[in-house]
């Protein structure tokens, strides 16, 4: 029975690791937009990230993680004469291959760090029907492989740590290399394994080669990703003595980045409790309390890995929930479902992950990679794309257009604001006349349905200075951060929000005959 229910589960999650939603921009920004722009020469957009004097981020376990797929990908896209490679294909292989890495290395870790058979199962069930997985584990977030780091390397202590006979140069050696790759992936990544890893000293004693073997595959593995990021970051040819002159070293870049508090005040101040009450429940759900029920036997290296890494995050103020993606499945590992009333607990689970998997994976910001994808097929010239509140929009999926191509991100600015914006970019009025535009393209606003400030514009006849002409639109979308419900109340609101969803294009044309003489 359980098996059946692992497979559908497995269903389950490639439906929503194939659904557009879009949980955060740092799931293009921080990984596939910066490595395809080198691979597949698409215009991009680098955040500061990549563009400050001292860059933060690593491209190292880019390359690792979607810098060789997406060279293979060309490579056999080319040979069957396809010609270049559109971003949608690109997009979709690495969604396809996360879901791969979630599968396969994700369900294998809980496989191997799960003791008993029959919790085992358990285990494999609890993270196979989180949302989490169906959703932030098939994204490409830094934090969806440091989740695959995390517990491969709690995997490999174990290995270590449990073979009395041999020094385990393998297993070492592995260890060494997944450090280096998850410090340079994250430099959250030591937080989980820096109470675990003490395991590993009564093994030093007995076996120094293992220390040995960490040790020289650390420094080698650092060796590359240093010159890698050096090479990436070095403006012309790259050589050898440019490590020597001025290594890039990004995570000592980012620890003092995040080590200043007016750097971390930019980016959002929270409470230390954010983690244990605010974004672990959102996380785990009815799984938060199944934490006070676990006995001492129940502890083990996943849950001290879990419940150590949120407490040392929680030093630092700024604490999104998903810095906590590592900890879900060895949680969802270690707990154990109550006895008492299992049936309630398991429909309060089922309903949980129904709704914010649905909720995250299919309608959150569900538009954007849909709408970009539509203009970049579009045959209507376009000069300017002005998106109006909604998440960053990922520049690369517009498969070369974004050359002629101005896309603004207008955010969450004020509606008269707006507006100017986007009447800047319209030609002028001469006569009563319809401007003329030759040489010129349309102007679209990108906006969602629920953003009732538009609606006066929507009829050309209503002599506003501008109307809007909707041009194509996706239903499936929802912007949760446009919520006034201390203006128009939780009703109203919703309403709003939840029955006019959808994202729409609007071709933005300057009504001359209403203009004033």
């Amino acid at each position: 029975m359980w098996r059946r229910t692992y497979f559908l589960l497995i269903l389950v999650r490639i439906y929503f690791a194939l659904s557009p939603s879009y949980l955060h921009p740092d799931e293009n920004f921080q990984g596939p937009e910066v490595v395809a722009g080198r691979v597949f020469s698409y215009p991009v957009h680098e955040t500061w990230e990549f563009t400050a004097e001292n860059p933060i981020r690593s491209t190292f376990p880019l390359w690792l993680a979607y810098g060789w797929p997406m060279y293979i990908l060309r490579w056999l896209w080319e040979g069957f004469g396809y010609g270049e490679v559109a971003p949608s294909v690109v997009y979709w292989t690495l969604r396809v291959l996360m879901l791969t890495l979630s599968v396969v290395l994700e369900d294998w870790a809980i496989h191997e760090l799960v003791p008993t058979r029959r919790a085992r199962r358990v285990a494999l069930l609890l993270v196979a029907s989180s949302y989490v997985t169906w959703t932030f584990q098939t994204h490409t977030f830094s934090n969806s492989l440091e989740t695959l780091l995390v517990s491969w390397s709690l995997v490999l202590i174990q290995r270590i740590v449990e073979d009395k006979k041999r020094s385990g140069v393998l297993a070492s050696s592995l260890l060494g290399f997944l450090v280096v790759a998850g410090v340079f992936n994250r430099i959250t990544f030591p937080a989980f394994l820096l109470v675990p890893s003490l395991s590993l000293l009564s093994h030093f004693k007995r076996k120094p080669a293992s220390l040995v073997f960490i040790t020289l595959f650390a420094f080698f593995t650092a060796f590359i990703a240093i010159s890698i990021d050096t090479a990436f970051y070095t403006p012309g040819e790259f050589a050898f003595s440019t490590l020597v002159r001025s290594p890039v070293i990004t995570p000592l870049n980012n620890f003092l980045y995040n080590s200043d508090a007016a750097n971390l005040a930019k980016h959002g101040i929270h409470p230390r409790y954010q983690h244990f009450l605010v974004n672990l429940p959102q996380l785990l759900g009815p799984a938060t309390a199944l934490l006070f029920l676990l006995r001492r036997s129940h502890i083990g290296p996943a849950l001290i890995s879990a419940l150590s890494g949120i407490a040392l995050l929680s030093i630092f103020p700024h604490q999104e929930a998903r810095f906590l993606l590592p900890a879900v499945p060895l949680i969802l590992g270690s707990v154990r479902l109550p006895r008492a009333s299992v049936k309630f607990w398991t429909s309060a689970w089922i309903l949980f992950n129904v709704v914010l998997g649905i909720l995250m994976g299919i309608y959150h910001q569900g538009g954007i990679v849909p709408v970009q994808m539509h203009i970049a097929k579009t045959n209507e010239t376009v000069t300017h794309a002005f998106w109006w509140k909604t998440y960053s929009p990922p520049i690369w999926l517009l498969n070369g257009k974004n050359e002629e191509l101005t896309t603004v991100d207008l955010m969450g600015m004020k509606g008269d604001k707006m507006l100017e914006k986007v009447k800047a970019a319209l030609p002028t009025c001469r006569t009563r006349k319809p401007p003329k535009i030759e040489g010129r393209g349309a102007v679209y606003l990108i906006a969602p349905r629920s953003a009732y400030f538009l609606q006066p514009y929507y009829d050309r006849f209503k002599r506003e200075d501008i109307s809007l002409e909707e041009v194509w639109s996706y239903r499936r979308h929802l912007n949760l951060d446009d919520m006034d419900i201390a203006d128009h109340g939780f009703r109203k609101t919703m309403e709003r929000v939840v029955g006019d969803r959808g994202l729409v294009i609007w071709r933005v044309i300057r009504n001359c005959w209403a203009s004033p003489r």
